[in-house]
């Protein structure tokens, strides 16, 4: 089976493209086992240099092209593997020192560290009749598994307006290893042709949902069919907007990742730049 993937983003309204602090990243494997795994993350407002953790988290559990195969390879989803990720990249985030402007970022960088929602997932099987969703969480950045648009899975299981604004994630501060190992969440699934994954941070995955309540086929139908960021941006940008006294959709960084599983390849390939 083969997999379509793209991922829209936009940045909180007022906010330049280099403050986008989510990041995705993901692909099919190239060692022909069949498996395909990816990353969607959430830096959070007011961390120290989030974008700079989140760029680790994504780079170290999905390797980019070309990277140095010598390293330490990506963890597995196992509670013990996953615990000794979060350790390796703790050690990793205190050994690369920035340079401070002042003490004030130096405490900062020592005392509160940064943080960032994590969900993180794995396809195995696509070489064979019944490939399966394997993903493990932390905090508010959501999977959602789409079939005919019909929602048959959300992990981790939310609903509308249960997003606050002190959700669990992957944390700097080694103190918070047990903590986040307890918190991990675990789910999977299987899937069939013509499944959607639609991998989302909190301010899309909350407008998502609420979107379901009101029309959950238009809502899955509407993300299917997204073909350009442009097209992305307007809907973001629409939804941001106050509509009967209330905005519908969170001013934040917004990122979703869908992807298509479909049992040929596509006629066509639709390139966004």
């Amino acid at each position: 089976m083969q997999i379509q993937v793209v991922t829209f983003s936009e940045v909180k309204d007022g906010n330049a493209a280099d403050e986008w602090q989510d990041g995705a990243s993901g692909g099919v494997a190239g060692d022909g086992t069949g498996t395909a795994r990816f990353i969607v993350v959430d830096g959070a407002t007011g961390a120290f240099d989030a974008v700079r953790w989140v760029d680790q988290l994504v780079t170290s559990f999905v390797p980019p092209p070309g990277a140095d195969h010598a390293g330490p390879r990506p963890p597995g989803l196992e509670p013990a593997a996953m615990r000794a990720w979060f350790a390796r990249m703790q050690d990793q985030w205190a050994a690369d020192v920035p340079a401070f402007d002042s003490i004030i970022e130096e405490r900062k960088f020592r005392e509160v560290g940064s943080f960032a929602t994590f969900l993180g997932f794995e396809i195995t099987g696509l070489d064979g009749p019944d490939p399966f969703w394997r993903a493990v969480a932390l905090g508010d950045t959501v999977l959602f598994h789409v079939r005919a648009g019909r929602l048959i899975a959300t992990f981790p299981p939310m609903r509308a307006g249960e997003f606050g604004s002190h959700p669990a994630g992957l944390h700097t501060l080694p103190s918070s290893l047990d903590e986040m190992t307890d918190r991990l969440l675990a789910g999977g699934g299987v899937l069939a042709d013509g499944d959607f994954l639609f991998a989302a941070t909190d301010a899309m995955a909350d407008w998502i949902l609420r979107a379901a309540e009101r029309d959950e086929a238009k809502v899955f139908h509407t993300l299917a069919e997204l073909a350009h960021p442009d097209v992305f941006a307007r809907l973001v940008e629409d939804q941001r907007k106050e509509q009967d006294g209330a905005k519908r959709m969170k001013n934040d960084d917004v990122t979703l990742m869908r992807l298509r599983m479909l049992a040929d390849q596509p006629s066509f390939l639709l390139a966004c730049r």
